[in-house]
């Protein structure tokens, strides 16, 4: 969160210096300038998009703990019978560990550093390592956050939100693979939306 301030004021603050300069030095200036004021305008906006995810983030992050997992598989392609297609990853249903959850990357948005590092006949040797062993913190089921060890194995980095669509899309019809009355809170305090309407388990 404290970087993105100081990017989203760095971009700013360098685009309105320019702006400024630009305005006593010839029209052939604001030219060279031009890339810089268009790029410049790109980044600011992109960071603003940050901090709702930021939040999100923060809730999640303080309903459940992290987990370290070894060598949790990956792709590029679609996965088979998902909901949306995209770069993806598969975790174990805490509900029942033997069948396979995805957890697709939906909002591309600042997930070009993963997608160079996830399985596939393109990665680029030792990318994969730069993500191993996986952080992550949440339910696969609804919504959680992935990471990628710092250095030396200690702190997180590279923090992204993974959900499932209809957590935050009210359009679509809950999903909850076997989730409990109580998983379901649990999700909703993280963040979740649109669960009210899920199945309920029986009695």
């Amino acid at each position: 969160m404290a970087m993105n301030v100081v990017g989203l004021l760095g971009w700013s603050g360098s685009w309105v210096a320019l702006l400024g300069i630009s305005t006593y030095t010839p029209n052939w200036v604001v030219w060279i300038f031009m890339p810089y004021f268009i790029y410049g305008f790109y980044r600011f906006f992109n960071q603003l998009t940050y901090f709702p995810w930021a939040l999100r983030m923060r809730s999640i992050l303080r309903e459940y703990p992290w987990q370290i997992l070894e060598g949790v598989p990956s792709g590029l392609g679609k996965y088979p019978g998902a909901r949306d297609d995209g770069i993806w990853f598969e975790f174990r249903d805490p509900a029942d560990l033997d069948e396979k959850i995805p957890l697709v990357f939906i909002k591309h948005q600042r997930s070009y550093w993963w997608l160079k590092r996830m399985d596939g006949p393109r990665t680029k040797p030792g990318r994969r390592v730069q993500i191993e062993p996986l952080w992550f913190a949440g339910d696969p089921r609804f919504l959680g956050v992935i990471a990628a060890p710092g250095r030396g194995g200690k702190a997180p980095k590279r923090l992204h939100v993974l959900y499932q669509r209809p957590v935050f899309d009210s359009r679509c019809a809950p999903q909850t693979w076997g989730a409990d009355v109580a998983d379901i809170e649990r999700a909703q305090r993280a963040g979740a939306r649109y669960l009210n309407n899920a199945p309920q388990p029986h009695a």
